[in-house]
């Protein structure tokens, strides 16, 4: 689960990535220095259980312009991503909600709602017949939708209001959280037990805004983004939201969590640079401390994250020295892997929004970029190498 924000003047690469995304972090003036720094241990060699499972494709689902934001499965066969088309028309432009079932994708409407729903940043799966997006409505009011294979229904909340603004949301069997800001502060609403998706609360956060949420159970969940001076967090627990302590990091923020339990979380972002660049920030919750680690890739973007409630965690992003080429990182507690998908012929820039993992199957989702400046969906799939040595390419080792 990944996305979303803000107010602040960018260079056009990066508006052009971050209106794709539906994310523009805050501006992060910080001044503090980096600590809790863990150097975790690159991997140097191919991975031999995990490579690209075909050349990457479009859901063939959207239309021109478009690009998916976020993904999240159930099984390998029922798999749900959502984004938007015709991203650069702002009258045109237009959320879609995407469903695979194992061997195509197909578009499940959402009925009865004459306004529409624009980008939409994010999608969450409580059940196969639970499923929750987030982004904006073309009506001025942020989006909440919930649904199924059957179609989706907008969610009415009445404590919405012009200027909210929704960047992720997450759902087990008894609650639902969205994230995003309300007049420049962190904004989180949820709903849990009998009255789920009826009945709605509100709660604000410091100053800043969140980006990306994950529960670990009814009680227990984790809420990142930034502060406009660095990175910023919030945990659930029994008595509600407070804000979490991290390390100081100048320039940092955090645009996605996944939580593998009350004692071990991972969350990713960026840390703005003198250049104008961004170098990749990855977080390592133990139970009790938040403590940077170190990826083998120093100046990717890190956009997604996701993991296999076993310890193992993957995250999506943008390699600037391979951009043709999709681009994984797989992350075990104490040994890195990077993963690539096949580079093609065609020039292209290739960003990978979301990540989630199910079963043996790992799914990213995103947007190419072609030398004409066109825009299409794309989704690349990783798992374990074919029975047969077939000529799928190797993950790509870490450099």
């Amino acid at each position: 689960m990944t996305r979303r924000l803000i107010r602040r003047a960018v260079p056009l690469c990066v508006l052009s990535a971050g209106l794709l995304t539906g994310l523009l972090p805050r501006a992060t003036s910080v001044a503090h220095a980096h600590t809790g720094i863990v150097r975790a241990q690159a991997e140097h060699s191919p991975s031999e259980d995990e490579v690209a499972q075909d050349a990457g494709s479009s859901t063939g689902r959207l239309q021109p312009d478009g690009s998916l934001s976020d993904v999240a499965g159930l099984s390998a066969k029922d798999i749900w991503a959502v984004g938007q088309q015709n991203a650069w028309d702002f009258w045109r432009n237009q959320g879609i909600i995407t469903h695979w079932n194992g061997s195509s994708w197909s578009e499940v409407p959402i009925r009865g709602d004459a306004t529409g729903a624009g980008h939409l940043r994010s999608v969450a799966a409580a059940s196969a017949t639970e499923i929750w997006a987030v982004g904006d409505g073309h009506d001025g009011l942020p989006y909440v939708a919930k649904g199924s294979r059957d179609g989706f229904d907008r969610v009415g909340v009445p404590q919405l209001r012009s200027g909210d603004w929704l960047g992720g949301v997450a759902a087990s069997s008894g609650r639902v959280v969205a994230i995003g800001s309300r007049d420049g502060k962190a904004f989180l609403l949820s709903s849990g037990g009998s009255a789920k998706g009826t009945t709605w609360k509100t709660g604000q956060g410091p100053a800043g805004a969140l980006y990306g949420v994950a529960l670990a159970g009814r009680s227990d969940g984790w809420a990142v983004g930034d502060s406009g001076s660095g990175p910023l967090a919030m945990r659930l627990t029994g008595s509600g939201w407070k804000q979490a302590d991290l390390p100081e990091i100048k320039g940092g923020f955090l645009r996605d969590v996944y939580a593998d339990g009350r004692k071990r979380a991972v969350a990713v972002g960026g840390v703005y640079q003198s250049d104008g660049g961004i170098a990749p920030l990855v977080l390592d919750w133990d139970g009790r401390h938040w403590k940077r680690v170190t990826p083998p890739e120093r100046r990717a973007e890190l956009y997604g994250v996701t993991g296999d409630g076993d310890g193992v965690f993957w995250i999506s992003g943008y390699d600037p020295r391979h951009e043709a080429e999709g681009f994984l990182l797989r992350y075990d507690g104490s040994r890195w892997t990077t993963l690539r998908g096949p580079a093609p012929a065609e020039e292209r820039t290739v960003r990978l929004q979301a990540v989630a993992h199910v079963g043996d199957l790992t799914m990213a989702v995103g947007h190419t970029l072609d030398d004409k400046g066109r825009y299409t969906d794309l989704v690349e799939r990783f798992g374990p190498p074919p029975a047969d040595g077939g000529t799928v390419k190797a993950a790509s080792e870490a450099e």
